[in-house]
């Protein structure tokens, strides 16, 4: 399994992309800096689109897939909760702002919407792919994306702390963890259900008394103005852990195999 890191901040700048993963050229977990990072061609390679809540840093770039994909008569599966397709189609999809492209336009549908049910593991193309729920202000959920190999991760999208619960239904070879903010915020991180440092070294403590090991942990979704202080902090959570914890960065790849 290949992971390639798209966006891994939660603001856009010239060099900074709101966070998207991309699996194998095909699966995206989350559309904030989807289009923005990849050709058309590459665009239309995608399959499906996994959203984990929402909030528009999560879910901006879904109109201009759906514009591509329309443009070149194709379709691509897009996943997520009930909640999100709701608000897509109240506030992007509405036919004011952008055209509803979950309904069929010139007989066909540009944008094929499934629910997914938390903690109901399906098949989605060619990977087994399990909605678990996290805390978080808003219904989010993270993905566990298994391939036909056994290559695992599991993706947070934005949480909070207070994971225990979702730990039990997850067993990634590499997690990839938000991490918003330093650790001097904890207290605004605990009110707006977000990760620091210090807050993610509590919920991996929580990991492996629970599952006996730690995986490999890529932070995403820093504030560019704290990413300094976030990666030296998790440098400090992993050596006191003795495990491998690292920040992500735009076009960083990693290639999984079976752990």
């Amino acid at each position: 399994m290949k992971v390639r890191f798209l966006g891994a901040h939660n603001i856009e700048s010239r060099q900074h992309k709101m966070t998207t993963l991309l699996i194998d050229d095909a699966l995206a977990l989350d559309a904030g800096g989807l289009t923005s990072s990849l050709s058309w061609r590459s665009q239309r390679k995608l399959k499906a689109v996994l959203i984990t809540h929402q909030h528009y840093d999560h879910i901006r770039d879904l109109p201009a897939l759906a514009m591509n994909f329309y443009a070149h008569r194709s379709s691509v599966n897009v996943y997520s909760t009930r909640p999100v397709h709701k608000a897509l189609t109240t506030y992007f999809f509405d036919g004011n702002l952008y055209p509803n492209f979950f309904e069929p336009r010139d007989g066909r549908t540009t944008l094929i919407f499934t629910v997914l049910e938390p903690r109901q593991p399906r098949q989605v193309e060619g990977y087994v792919v399990e909605a678990v729920p996290v805390q978080h202000p808003v219904p989010a959920v993270g993905y566990q994306v298994t391939s036909g190999n056994g290559d695992t991760i599991f993706y947070t999208g934005d949480t909070g702390p207070g994971l225990f619960e979702s730990w039990r239904h997850v067993s990634p070879h590499l997690l990839v963890a938000e991490v918003t903010t330093s650790s001097r915020f904890d207290d605004a991180g605990r009110e707006s259900g977000h990760l620091t440092p210090n807050l993610l070294k509590q919920e991996l403590i929580t990991f492996r008394d629970l599952k006996g090991y730690v995986p490999r942990v890529i932070a995403v979704h820093m504030n560019p103005d704290l990413e300094a202080d976030i990666a030296e902090e998790l440098a400090s959570v992993a050596e006191e852990m003795d495990a491998d914890i690292t920040v992500a960065r735009e076009g960083m790849e990693v290639q999984l195999q079976n752990g």
